[in-house]
């Protein structure tokens, strides 16, 4: 038996997600904790996804803030379960994604490693995604390895999907090798739209989206971006889709209420993830939700009206808590480091072949 820590930020900004997982060889989840996130750092790391002034300084002061936080989730959690450093073999830390051009030949996550172990005394494994880049790769996604590991015993077609900032699928057959890609946006607009709009964080189970009008125009001129014509392996984020792509669009219509946006983005969510499922995989029996996007009520309804012969579910139904998957998948990545097994996937990323991830920082 192995204990693992696992440190996810996503795309959404919210906060960090810490996951203590045990390999033994079945993953099971120990315990988790959860930090918000500052308003001012998450300020500064959303502004560092884009081009800006005194990019490297800002960089290196932000992800410092950063790491004092995870680390502060990481001793609190320790502390909870009375466990010590020494008892944790190594933390897989991802880091914050500030910009992924995999198609340029880079991806940048912030998160000083370095720095996490001195303030730990824990080995870290981070920098995941630049190995399968080298590779040829997208880097992204990372987790269907991990949802492989998790879920290959179930029978029949299975999909698993991530609804984070952007969404993401995993397609796990029979006797195939597990596919998966980015399907487009998944809360980055909703939540961009709302916090403008309303200032709320988020669409609390998509009532707002419920409240609105799905104006077809817009939905139309959305779906034609190149990325969703694309076939995997794919991936993105807001270099590609964010709030000024969206203005951009709605520049171009009649004025639209503010909630008929929010509800037309929530389609394009729905839409862009069964199109490329039924695209991919159309004999899909299951489809199992983790992230944020497992609460948004509205929206879980609608991905199950549009795959009527698809069972919609949460992880949960598997005694797998939806919201810790993807940081219960980085401390997975922390082990398959340090245990020398590869896990990319080159028929889900499009890397030249299965390459071991990760750099180590060790205590």
């Amino acid at each position: 038996m192995a204990l693992y820590v696992g440190v996810m930020s996503g795309t959404s900004l919210d906060g960090l997600d810490i996951a203590l997982i045990e390999q033994s060889p079945a993953i099971k989840l120990v315990a988790s904790h959860y930090i918000p996130m500052p308003d001012a750092l998450r300020a500064e790391l959303l502004s560092l996804c884009a081009s800006g002034n005194d990019e490297i300084a800002r960089s290196a002061i932000a992800q410092q803030h950063w790491v004092t936080l995870a680390a502060q989730g990481i001793n609190t959690l320790l502390q909870q379960r009375h466990l010590k450093a020494e008892d944790i073999r190594a933390i897989g830390s991802h880091g914050q994604t500030v910009r992924h051009e995999p198609n340029r030949g880079f991806t940048v996550q912030i998160g000083n490693p370095a720095l996490l172990t001195e303030l730990t005394g824990i080995t870290v494994v981070s920098d995941f995604r630049s190995r399968d880049v080298a590779a040829g790769g997208q880097g992204a996604p990372l987790v269907p390895a991990f949802h492989e590991a998790l879920f290959e015993q179930r029978s029949g077609n299975r999909a698993v999907l991530n609804i984070g900032g952007f969404s993401n699928l995993s397609l796990i057959e029979t006797d195939k090798p597990v596919a998966g890609f980015d399907c487009g946006p998944g809360n980055v607009l909703l939540d961009a739209w709302i916090q403008i709009q309303r200032a709320e964080c988020f669409d609390r189970n998509g009532q707002w989206a419920a409240s609105g009008q799905l104006d077809q125009e817009l939905l139309k001129a959305l779906l034609n971006d190149p990325f969703f014509a694309t076939q995997g392996p794919k991936s993105t984020g807001r270099e590609v889709f964010n709030l000024e792509w969206l203005q951009r669009h709605l520049a171009q219509h009649e004025p639209i209420a503010a909630e008929n946006v929010q509800a037309t983005l929530l389609e394009l969510t729905a839409q862009t993830i069964v199109q490329s499922l039924q695209a991919a995989q159309c004999d899909t029996q299951e489809l199992l939700v983790c992230g944020g996007g497992a609460h948004n009520n509205t929206l879980m309804n609608r991905l199950a009206a549009l795959l009527p012969s698809t069972r919609v579910n949460s992880t949960a139904v598997y005694n797998v808590d939806p919201d810790w998957v993807e940081a219960m998948a980085f401390a997975w990545l922390a082990h398959c480091c340090l245990e020398g097994i590869a896990a990319n996937r080159p028929s889900v990323t499009g890397a030249r072949g299965l390459r071991v991830l990760g750099a180590i920082y060790p205590a």
